[in-house]
């Protein structure tokens, strides 16, 4: 699969089926390599002699001064260590400078990723990627595959910066030093998934001074709401496996007085590159947070590394849980949870990576004796729920050692912490291998503001272990909702509960034909979810025409494990004389226009005819016959029509045709040919224009993803830019805001 947002071609990332996209640059020969990271092909590097050699991309791209660019590679090389470099080039292709990032630490035969980001200098007009090492002998071989050149590529909805995500940039790196430790960037050796794109090159690392506890920090910080729930993450590698490595969350108010710490320490299985969480919600008077790194009772010259960090507002797998992400997958500790009664005890399980459905941990619950055991969350707000909607709840159960019978209850509490009772489910037995998800609902008594998990947990055997992870609770909603948006033609989706299982969507007519309905990365089919909700906003479904929505969820060996069906909708077309143009990918664009004329379709065929001497009848070989292919002619009405017009047609990528029920056209995907736009009358003030538009039938797109929906938000523009004037000087509209696309990018 292509990487999203690269300059380069798939031929040129990949090396597959060629090398066509790369060229020497110094004292080298290339060739494809075999059994690289992104497909088979890579791109094999050879010195001819001792020395640096280099290779770059055959080809340049288009940059924009001042406009930040990334590059990364995985690369392999059991001699030497390499490095990567993005190339600024002049209008007239000279060379300006190159961004080097620094080499790697050590040779290594593994893949590894290198990479680097800088600003496009003063003057720049392309960039070509550099890889480079310098072996001592000729006939060294360093390997490359999956390279990237565009903007940086950081974690949706991460309030921090790419630069702080990956410290790729040097320039402006957000860290510091707070106590007895140095701080640098180095670039270790490091196998990342090749799909990992925020992941690899340049490391945080943390040097320490002397033997005791020491400490940097990032020194961005954030804009954040009270209130909020908050998580911030990092992959640490630990000196050694008994090393007290650490994340904190910091909260701070308007004055940058620290309000509140919360520390989630990694429990290291070894000197590995491990993922820890830490979570909490922003205090009253907070108003920017940030992130910092730790050992405690380090020994001097120890090293902590830390690279691929995010702090980024929760978002609940299950629409609506009120559970505290440090209450619902045990990242940092056992959070509120207590044992109210009986014999078990509770703890976080030991090291990072033992078991878990969420994060790299769970809770585990132990009882030495075969007696029964009340464990109890924290209590939860309501928040402003419809009285008559239930609560379902879930958790995650595995049994670790022995049997276990379960019992799962909602605590009920009104606004003074009254205990207003628990609604139970029956006993149940948790089945003794594998995780099982264990569902409860009830409604909430009269009064009751506040709620709190409780599970009465059984061991009927001595020395039982329990784990429970991934926790929830939420308010009962259909399992599928369809709203029709008349005003834009299209249909809001919501499915949810949906397993994590790759899905697949469908738009079904009356008659039974069923169409994939596109997403964010294309028509969704078999698409990974990072949610258990999913929404949709369906901008081709047909008009006047009843449809509902089919999802379908399958695991890894194809067996279907969530069916969601919606209810029959239909997009009304009151008006006849009306047509829609729109955009698939961009339907922001989309048009509604007075047709003046439906076109007279002709069917092209590629034919050769061959006249035969002395025969009546020719000999003709055709082809298929082609598309329908005609002129539509329609009127705007007002300059902001003719405006949204030349919009849409601007973009010249395949459009949609839909025309209302009864004027015997289908709906159609076009190809818009040079157009006319012509007065209606002689009069200099008329606003209606005239509309020629040469169509020829196209094929749907598939791959065609809905630009603007994969989470890019108003803390994304307030990290990329310090303030609004940068955002005019570097934008030319605000769609171009919202799609990031700076001028010239």
């Amino acid at each position: 699969m292509a990487i999203p947002g690269n300059l380069l071609s798939d031929t040129t990332s990949t090396v597959d089926p060629n090398t066509s996209g790369w060229t020497p640059l110094l004292n080298c020969v290339l060739s494809k390599g075999t059994n690289g990271t992104a497909t088979d092909g890579c791109l094999a590097v050879s010195s001819i002699t001792s020395g640096e050699m280099r290779a770059r991309t055959a080809a340049s791209v288009a940059v924009v001064p001042g406009v930040e660019y990334a590059t990364f590679a995985d690369a392999s090389g059991a001699t030497v260590p390499e490095r990567i470099g993005i190339r600024w080039l002049t209008a007239a292709s000279a060379e300006i400078s190159i961004s080097w990032s620094l080499t790697v630490s050590s040779a290594a035969a593994s893949w590894h990723r290198i990479a680097v980001a800088d600003y496009a200098p003063e003057g720049a007009a392309y960039a070509q990627v550099v890889l480079s090492s310098t072996p001592a002998v000729g006939s060294v071989v360093s390997y490359y595959d999956n390279v990237y050149l565009g903007p940086p590529i950081k974690t949706v909805g991460n309030l921090l910066t790419a630069a702080a995500e990956t410290s790729e940039r040097a320039s402006d790196w957000p860290f510091a030093a707070e106590a007895n430790c140095a701080v640098s960037r180095t670039l270790p050796p490091v196998g990342w998934s090749a799909a990992a794109y925020s992941a690899g090159g340049h490391a945080a690392t943390m040097t320490v001074s002397s033997n005791g506890d020491a400490s940097f920090v990032i020194t961005e910080a954030p804009v954040v709401t009270p209130g909020t729930e908050y998580i911030a993450y990092a992959y640490l590698n630990p000196p050694t496996s008994m090393a007290t490595a650490w994340i904190e969350l910091r909260f701070y108010d308007e004055t940058d007085s620290e309000l509140q710490v919360t520390r989630g320490v990694l429990d290291a299985p070894g000197t590995g590159w491990y993922r820890q969480r830490v979570s909490d919600f922003a205090p009253a008077t907070a108003a920017y947070a940030t992130v910092a790194f730790g050992l405690d009772g380090a020994t001097a010259a120890q090293v902590l590394r830390v690279d691929r960090i995010a702090l980024l507002a929760r978002m609940p797998t299950r629409e609506g849980d009120i559970v505290a992400y440090t209450d619902a997958s045990y990242e940092q500790g056992v959070g509120s949870w207590t044992v109210v009664s009986g014999a078990a005890t509770l703890a976080r399980s030991s090291p990072w990576g033992t078991d878990g459905l969420d994060g790299s941990y769970c809770l585990e619950v132990s009882s030495a004796t075969a007696t029964t055991s009340v464990i109890r969350s924290a209590r939860y707000p309501l928040g402003n729920v419809a009285p008559e909607l239930d609560w379902t709840m879930e958790v995650g159960l595995k049994v670790a050692a022995g049997s276990w019978d379960i019992v799962r209850s909602i605590r009920w509490y009104d606004d003074e912490d009254t205990d207003l009772g628990d609604s139970s489910s029956v006993l149940a037995a948790v089945p003794t291998s594998g995780w099982w998800l264990f569902f409860g609902a009830d409604g909430a008594p009269e009064g009751a503001t506040q709620a709190a998990v409780e599970y009465t947990v059984t061991a009927t055997s001595t020395s039982s272990v329990l784990r429970l992870d991934r926790v929830a609770m939420w308010p009962t909603v259909p399992l599928t909702e369809v709203i029709v948006n008349a005003g834009t033609a299209s249909t809001t989706v919501k499915l949810r509960e949906l397993p994590s299982n790759p899905i697949s969507v469908w738009r079904v007519t009356r008659d039974g034909t069923r169409t994939l309905v596109r997403g964010a990365t294309g028509l969704i089919d078999r698409q990974t979810l990072t949610s258990s909700v999913l929404i949709i906003e369906d901008y081709e479904a047909p008009l006047g025409v009843e449809v509902h929505y089919r999802s379908e969820s399958r695991n890894s060996s194809g067996v279907v494990t969530a069916i969601r069906v919606t209810d029959w909708v239909t997009v009304p077309q009151p008006d006849r004389n009306f047509a829609w143009l729109k955009s698939p990918g961009s339907p922001q664009r989309n048009v509604q226009v007075l047709v003046s004329l439906a076109p007279d379709w002709t069917r092209p065929i590629p034919q050769t005819e061959h006249r035969v001497r002395g025969r009546r009848n020719a000999v003709v070989h055709s082809d298929v016959r082609g598309g329908q292919e005609g002129e539509l002619v329609v009127w705007t009405r007002s300059d902001d029509e003719r405006t949204r017009l030349n919009w849409l047609l601007d973009s010249g990528r395949v459009l949609l045709w839909q025309a209302a029920p009864g004027m015997g056209v289908e709906d159609t995907y076009v190809n818009v040919g040079q157009t006319t736009e012509g007065r209606t009358s002689r009069w200099a003030g008329e606003v209606w224009r005239e509309w020629k538009l040469p169509l020829k039938q196209a094929d749907m797109p598939v791959s065609l993803g809905v630009v603007g929906s994969a989470g890019r938000t108003w803390q994304d523009v307030l990290t990329e830019n310090a303030t609004w004037q940068r955002v005019l000087e570097r934008y030319a509209t605000w769609e171009d805001v919202f799609l990031n696309r700076p001028i010239g990018g």
